[in-house]
């Protein structure tokens, strides 16, 4: 599907991480302080979550149950359930806002088993990136006004936020009338 305005092909899947009902709570009352005192809106209709695939083209001979399937097959096996740290806020320079997740070898293997597990479902779909995986979990991003961040990210950190959350999950997000939506959710359980 093409976006009328741009010629490129609309990204219509990503796959995460869903947070935990209690982060989530604590991370929409800050997207609304963001939108109040600055009037960022970008993302906020998106769950809160963090992203292992970000947003790709899945072309209609594939569907969200294929790559369900495939993560079910490839990625729930391997019990990769974990408890990750959030441990306050800090910027993707002046661009993204986000709570820090603390780096671990186990968000890597996860991230890089689900995309195994795409690239078997839908080949040629996703192209993995070579960066380091920074797992975090967005506040505000993209229209954050220019100047603002050094503040926002000053008010952020007053909460102190520190707290843990089971990688529980594994979420498909597909994008419906222009909003992603958590489509589907494979659960992790810890092992036996």
């Amino acid at each position: 599907m093409k976006d009328r305005k741009s010629n490129f092909v609309q990204q219509t899947h990503f796959i995460g991480v869903l947070a935990s009902d209690d982060i989530t709570l604590a991370l929409e009352d800050c997207r609304r302080y963001m939108n109040e005192a600055y009037g960022c809106k970008s993302g906020h209709a998106t769950p809160i979550h963090v992203t292992l695939v970000p947003p790709f083209f899945l072309p209609g001979e594939y569907s969200s149950d294929d790559l369900a399937k495939a993560i079910e097959e490839i990625v729930i096996p391997k019990k990769l359930f974990f408890t990750a740290h959030v441990d306050n806020f800090d910027a993707f320079g002046d661009r993204t806002l986000f709570a820090k997740v603390l780096p671990d070898e186990k968000w890597t293997m996860l991230r890089n088993a689900v995309y195994s597990a795409v690239a078997k479902a839908a080949p040629c779909c996703v192209k993995k990136d070579t960066r380091p995986f920074h797992p975090h979990l967005t506040v505000a991003n993209r229209d954050i006004p220019e100047g603002a961040m050094t503040d926002a990210l000053s008010s952020m950190n007053e909460l102190s936020l520190s707290e843990d959350f089971p990688v529980d999950n594994i979420t498909i997000f597909e994008r419906v009338n222009g909003k992603w939506k958590a489509a589907i959710s494979l659960e992790l359980k810890e092992q036996d």
